[in-house]
């Protein structure tokens, strides 16, 4: 179950975040200075195939696969990176958020839904 992490550093002059994470998703959303959503990066699948849906407002989607920097000709873990990805199962990723948010403000759950079925390149 999704749950926020308290100790979020936020950085000056840049838009106000917050995290929420469990043991499969991490889902950071962004706030512009009259406490609107603007954005979310929902990442899914964390230790498995790792994928990251990403929406902002007047910017739109983004669908990538997470490289995670791991790979049998290197020596040392790279930093992850996020590699284009554009096709999802939607109602799988759907169904997975919505069985994962169900403590989490409503107002988020409704965008991150609403945008999910939104996407479109998703099956």
């Amino acid at each position: 179950m999704l749950k926020e992490s308290k100790n979020t550093s936020q950085i000056p002059n840049e838009y106000f975040w917050r995290w929420f994470c469990d043991d499969n998703i991490d889902l950071i959303v962004w706030y512009d200075p009259d406490d609107s959503i603007i954005g979310f990066q929902l990442c899914y699948n964390k230790f498995v195939d790792e994928h990251a849906l990403t929406w902002f407002r007047g910017k739109g989607f983004s669908h990538n696969k997470v490289d995670d920097g791991e790979g049998p000709d290197v020596r040392f873990k790279m930093s992850p990176i996020l590699i284009p990805d554009g096709v999802f199962d939607k109602n799988t990723l759907l169904t997975l958020f919505e069985n994962e948010s169900k403590d989490i403000d409503q107002e988020i759950v409704e965008l991150v839904t609403e945008m999910i079925k939104k996407y479109p390149k998703g099956q």
